[in-house]
């Protein structure tokens, strides 16, 4: 299991699983928006109750200033008559009149009235009530007409305030309704903002908090890719991306003993063939040299053939271990901004004895470029092909090697007068350890990793090379990304 990490980041409380980190981020997101709908649903209802009571006021002032309007019109005709005309039943109506005047008025003093309105109902009351004294049976004296007729007449007057009362509070309730759904209004819209904001400034942190173990994850991919062993690996998060990262981990150590094995094994192939080779080729100076005594022509011949077998096989050997090394070094690149025409110039410089030793012309056509690459990688990509022009073409032949750019990509291409690559070996020309054929029939000496190992630096890379067909002589082209993709360099990493 990986060490367990002890630093700040690790006191958060995760939950048990990624999936429960994504519940518990949804939950955590949408808890203000749920929390900012509960509150408009609230003040909805609310604002509803408000319209509900402000209906209901206006309704029962109306029914009441009505019916108490129409009371007032009923006492005025009845206390005329009382007046004039003295009667138990006139009376006995007039007291019904008053007692139903009477509870109405106390209907409408319980509505919600402002103190003009409410003093104005009680003006009414008070002359109703004055009315009624003058007319009552137990009065001191009797009922004057005139005086009857006075008071009737100003609460007549006074009718026509009463009547005004439910416009009154209809029109105080509207506003009141107006001014809340206003205040309601700018409420929730400060809340929307507000809530909004919130749930951004969570969603970021969250999406920090949710990436970070899968960046570390990616960070720990990436490390094993490129064959660095030597780091722990360590996954912060949920329990089963912890696991994740002490399987990681495990993977890790796992790796670090397999290179171990892997490297200690060829260093005892090395060693084991170096060995018995360099006795081997020991023996065959010492009996080239005659030391053992004087050899006859056909002996002398055979101690030939073993010692140029031996020096052969050595460097089989050598490069068959340098071909080991190429293939581990394709999976991590270095990628830095070269200069490819001062690359290719340098390549070329070191192979201009070579050529001069065939009288071979070297000619290059290179545009002044640069390319995201992996300087060391690229310098073998073309180191291999130059060399492979050179051994395959005949004395005072000619190779061009061109590089230009187009569509984003980097195309070198080497092109040489030999003898080109036969129908039947182009299909095996990039294999690791064949060897193409001279059109004298043949075997080119060398060990066949040259366009393997260039061919893997180059995919690599994201590229590609090819054997273009239909030229006179050999023509390889290699082609690259200028810029390669983060997902190229990440499967190369």
């Amino acid at each position: 299991m990986a060490p367990q990490d002890t630093s700040p980041r690790a006191a958060l409380r995760f939950p048990r699983s990624f999936l429960g980190l994504l519940v518990t981020g949804f939950l955590l997101v949408a808890a203000p928006l749920a929390g900012a709908l509960l509150y408009s649903a609230w003040n909805t209802q609310h604002l509803a109750e408000q319209s509900r009571s402000a209906v209901y006021n206006a309704a029962q002032a109306a029914r009441g200033s009505r019916a108490l309007v129409n009371r007032i019109g009923s006492i005025e005709r009845l206390a005329q008559q009382v007046a004039v005309l003295p009667d138990a039943e006139l009376a006995q109506d007039y007291e019904r009149l008053h007692q139903g005047f009477r509870q109405l008025s106390e209907e409408l003093t319980r509505l919600p009235l402002d103190d003009e309105q409410l003093s104005a109902l009680r003006r009414t009351i008070g002359q109703e009530q004055a009315v009624y004294d003058l007319l009552a049976p137990n009065a001191a004296a009797s009922p004057n007409a005139r005086a009857v007729a006075a008071r009737v007449a100003d609460l007549a007057e006074s009718a026509h305030e009463v009547l005004a009362i439910s416009y009154r509070v209809a029109d105080r309730e509207v506003e009141r309704l107006r001014a809340a759904a206003e205040t309601v209004q700018r409420r929730l819209l400060q809340l929307v903002l507000a809530t909004i904001a919130v749930a951004l400034a969570i969603a970021l942190a969250l999406t920090r908090v949710i990436a970070r173990p899968i960046a570390e994850l990616d960070a720990s991919i990436r490390q094993l890719g490129g064959a660095d062993f030597a780091q722990p690996i360590r996954v912060s998060g949920p329990q089963d991306l912890r696991d994740l990262g002490a399987r990681l981990d495990w993977l890790r150590r796992r790796l670090t003993e397999l290179e171990a094995q892997k490297n200690r094994f060829l260093r005892h192939l090395s060693h084991e063939l170096k060995t018995p080779l360099a006795s081997l080729r020991e023996g065959a100076e010492l009996l080239n040299d005659q030391v053992a005594g004087p050899l006859a022509p056909p002996q002398r011949a055979v101690v030939g053939i073993m010692r140029d077998n031996s020096v052969k096989l050595q460097k089989l050997i050598e490069e068959l271990l340098d071909y080991q090394r190429a293939l581990h070094a394709a999976a991590s690149l270095e990628v830095k901004t070269v200069q490819l025409d001062a690359l290719v110039r340098e390549v070329a410089e070191a192979h201009r004895l070579s050529a001069l030793a065939k009288e071979q012309r070297v000619a290059l056509k290179l545009a002044p470029l640069a390319v995201d690459a992996d300087p060391e990688k690229l310098r073998s990509i073309v180191d291999n092909l130059l060399g492979n022009a050179i051994k395959f073409t005949p004395p005072g032949g000619t190779i061009s090697v061109l590089a230009r750019e187009s569509d984003g990509r980097i195309t070198i291409e080497v092109i040489d007068s030999g003898p080109g690559v036969p129908l039947e070996e182009r299909e095996a020309v990039f294999d690791a350890f064949f060897r193409g054929r001279a059109k004298a029939g043949g075997r080119v000496e060398g060990s066949g990793l040259g366009l393997a190992i260039a061919r893997e630096f180059a995919e690599a890379h994201g590229g590609r090379i090819s054997l273009v067909e239909g030229g006179p002589g050999g023509h390889f082209r290699v082609s690259l990304p200028k810029r390669p993709e983060p997902l190229v360099l990440a499967e190369a990493a």
